[in-house]
């Protein structure tokens, strides 16, 4: 009887031991097996590398290269007939340029069959203040299939009632032909100069040039 009290103690300290070490099982604290990885069945070769592709495949047969795309050449678009000229008032021994006369241009044409078409004609725009007048023929004023055969330029019209009399000289009368031209290129002009062209307050010739 005088050792039960010692049996007691320690048969409870061996069952707190036995709890411990199951909860430290639970949590993880045992080690855990080691499986190993798995082996893939059958064959252990390696997986084959990816096919090279080239970016331009060669043709079959000859390599000769292709031929280059045909050059077309865009058509030269007609150039723009220009008409320029001066007209002046002769005041005794003077030249005066008249702002606000008008030049006349008359033209003969051919038709698409080669005929020569009825004469037409158009207006300058007024002279400015040195008597400087500029007309443009427009192929946009012809029929279609219609050229430009022959033009020529005339006196038309004076603003001065002193100074509106038309003279000759340079043809101003009878009609100066398009002769002598240049080109201007940035603007896609033919241009032609005429004149100068003469008004008077008498009905008389003056000589020929200024």
């Amino acid at each position: 009887m005088a050792f039960t009290p010692f049996l007691i103690p320690s048969t409870f300290l061996l069952f707190l031991s036995l709890l411990v070490i199951a909860s430290a099982s639970d949590y993880g604290y045992a080690p855990k097996p080691d499986y190993g990885k798995p082996k893939t069945e059958g064959n252990d070769k390696p997986f084959p590398s990816k096919p090279e592709y080239h970016e331009n495949p060669k043709l079959k047969g000859d390599d000769t290269h292709l031929p280059p795309k045909p050059d077309y050449e865009k058509p030269t678009p007609e150039l723009i007939i220009g008409i320029q000229g001066v007209v002046l008032c002769k005041s005794g021994s003077k030249y005066v340029p008249i702002q606000g006369a008008v030049a006349r241009i008359a033209c003969l044409a051919t038709d698409e069959n080669g005929y020569e078409t009825a004469p037409f004609s158009l207006l300058s725009n007024e002279c400015d203040a040195n008597g400087y007048f500029f007309v443009t023929l427009l192929h946009s004023f012809l029929k279609k299939g219609w050229k430009i055969k022959d033009c020529k330029a005339y006196l038309y019209s004076s603003p001065l009632e002193t100074c509106k009399v038309p003279v000759d000289v340079n043809h101003g009368i009878s009609g100066a032909p398009l002769s002598s031209y240049r080109i201007l290129n940035d603007k896609h002009i033919k241009l032609y100069s005429v004149g100068p062209f003469f008004y008077t307050s008498k009905p008389q010739s003056l000589p020929n040039g200024y």
